[in-house]
């Protein structure tokens, strides 16, 4: 660090600009009276100036004649200060005079050596200075002497030893809101914020005419404020205590009886558990509270209540809806059976919507571009419906109000996504088959013809036996009573060889090789599977020896025709 006017014999005190100004070494220290700064008590910044021979060689520790220096510095200025007052905020040279005043010698106050000069930093002489009166000389000038009055500064001391000096106590001091009293309980705002500052300025008083401030008044604003928050708490507990109370201890809120005479029509879907039909009867004003339903759907096996439509009362109590819906004559469902036929289908829709008969048939026609049919379901012209096995066995909701495609949707929805699960497409690669549509054919003749998983797989066989058209029993033709039925409409086993062989219409297998121009049903899973994995022991044909319930194979025409006398007989024929 630099260090200005340090002799041998002492230091100088502490110095503004000291990188130690307010260490605590200086603390306790008075400067000597011999040893001071002659520049009225301020050790003064110089600018820097090249390095002459003796002004403080620090690298041997030993100082140049530092009065020297500041002779020649106050010779070359002097003028120049003379003619200007000094200002704090001015720089002098190229260092810039600190505001704060120097420490003192308490010697030079007492002896009354606190000197006078141009500036009202002053110069203070030191007897064992020798350039002391030269400083003092420069220290005189015009300038008022402010010693002995209010404007003359009081004895500097130590950084480390100051004090903020306290503020006087008023008699009539009151604690503002900065004093331990929040403002908003001393009915203070902004106003007396304006008149405290009013005061502090002096641009007037607003104290009264008394001079006094007027007492701050209490705001009963906060004391509401108090109120209504502890009242807000209590309240707010006692709403959540109820809420709690309700929940654990009280009944859920609840219809009572049957319900009223008005009938709405609900629709269940797969997976819904307890709470979610509680929502869809709560929906529609037949319970009064899911909490209620589902207490009564968990004490009257609720579980039990299976996917579809219901037609149910309004009002009703949440035991009497669960008995009701458990009752299968509430439940508004379409339930499409394995080898169902789409015509049988169609008119159970009609009568779960409370439609005119047909009016699903119509629909069918119109719309079946646009309920979701698989790409490959493709209609020929020779088709008699092109939903005809894409009305996938299942039970559907179909409830009053509802549109006869809705229904309809589901059906086909359900067929693709089983179809497209058995990947028909690469399956009828591997069998030979034109198209997906052909294997939903012979399932679904499977389905007609047979009886049992047994019989599916031997039927299935038979069926791609007799498509061989190279085959020596049958040259292609399948000769199956069901396709010329479904033709027909009918269900009729005792058909003539004379009437079959008049029909000349496509679906007639006796009359036309290979196989129907579609599905003649709805074939169910176990005939789907069967079709894809027939059997392999050669059989070409089958006959309902009874003629319900057990069905019998042949391999040749010979064992065919016995098992046809056996069917005779059993007719009584």
């Amino acid at each position: 660090m630099t260090e200005y006017g340090r002799g041998q014999e002492g230091s100088e005190p502490w110095h503004p600009q000291d990188p130690y100004y307010g260490d605590g070494g200086w603390e306790g220290q008075q400067g000597h009276a011999g040893h001071q700064a002659a520049y009225g008590g301020q050790p003064q910044h110089y600018p820097q100036a090249p390095q002459q021979p003796g002004y403080g060689d620090w690298g041997t520790g030993q100082q140049a004649d530092y009065g020297q220096a500041q002779q020649q510095y106050q010779q070359q200025h002097y003028d120049q200060q003379h003619q200007q007052q000094y200002d704090p905020n001015q720089h002098y040279g190229q260092q810039q005079y600190a505001p704060q005043q120097p420490q003192q010698s308490q010697q030079q106050y007492d002896s009354g050596t606190w000197g006078t000069g141009t500036h009202t930093h002053v110069q203070y002489p030191d007897p064992s200075d020798p350039y002391g009166q030269q400083a003092a000389a420069y220290g005189a000038g015009d300038q008022p002497d402010y010693y002995g009055t209010p404007d003359a500064y009081p004895p500097p001391e130590p950084p480390s030893r100051r004090r903020t000096e306290p503020e006087p106590q008023r008699a009539d001091w009151d604690p503002g809101p900065d004093q331990g009293e929040h403002a908003f309980f001393a009915g203070g705002g902004d106003d007396d914020a304006d008149d405290d500052l009013d005061d502090e300025g002096g641009r007037g008083d607003r104290r009264g005419r008394g001079g006094k401030k007027p007492k701050k008044r209490r705001s009963g604003c906060a004391c509401l404020v108090v109120v209504l928050v502890f009242g807000g708490g209590i309240g707010g507990i006692g709403y959540f205590g109820y809420q709690f109370y309700k929940d654990r201890f009280a009944s859920a809120p609840d219809y009572t009886g049957d319900g009223t005479d008005k009938t709405v029509s609900i629709v269940v879907p797969k997976g819904a558990g307890g709470a979610e039909i509680g929502r869809l009867l709560k929906a529609k004003d037949v319970v009064k509270s899911v909490d209620a339903f589902v207490s009564a759907f968990t004490q009257n096996d609720g579980d039990k209540i299976q996917a579809g439509a219901y037609l149910l009362n309004t009002e009703m109590s949440a035991k009497s809806a669960v008995e009701m819906m458990l009752d299968p004559k509430s439940q508004n469902a379409v339930m499409v059976t394995p080898g169902q036929r789409n015509i049988a289908v169609y008119k159970l829709i009609d009568e779960k919507l409370g439609l005119k008969s047909g009016a699903t048939l119509k629909v069918a026609k119109a719309d079946y571009k646009s309920l979701g049919l698989p790409d490959w379901a493709e209609k020929n012209s020779e088709m008699k419906d092109p939903l005809e096995g894409f009305l996938y066995p299942g039970t559907y909701p179909a409830a009053k109000g509802m549109k006869p495609e809705t229904v309809l949707k589901d059906m086909v929805g359900e067929a693709a996504k089983k179809y497209d699960a058995l990947n028909l497409e690469a399956k009828a690669k591997t069998l030979k088959l034109d198209s997906p549509l052909d294997i939903i054919t012979i399932a679904s003749l499977v389905q007609a013809e047979g009886k049992t998983t047994d019989d599916y797989r031997k039927m299935a066989e038979v069926v791609y036996n007799r498509l061989d058209y190279g085959n020596p029993q049958t040259y292609g033709f399948l000769q199956f009573d069901s396709t010329f039925n479904y033709a027909k409409n009918e269900s009729n086993i005792d058909i003539s060889e004379s009437e079959i062989n008049k029909d000349q219409d496509p679906y007639n297998t006796y009359t036309h090789k290979g196989l129907p121009p579609g599905p003649i049903g709805n074939p169910g899973e176990d005939a789907l599977k069967s079709t894809l994995n027939p059997t392999d022991d050669g059989w070409y044909y089958f006959v309902a020896t009874d003629g319900v319930s057990k069905t019998e194979f042949a391999r040749t025409h010979e064992e065919f025709q016995k098992l046809k006398d056996k069917f005779d007989a059993s007719r009584g024929n």
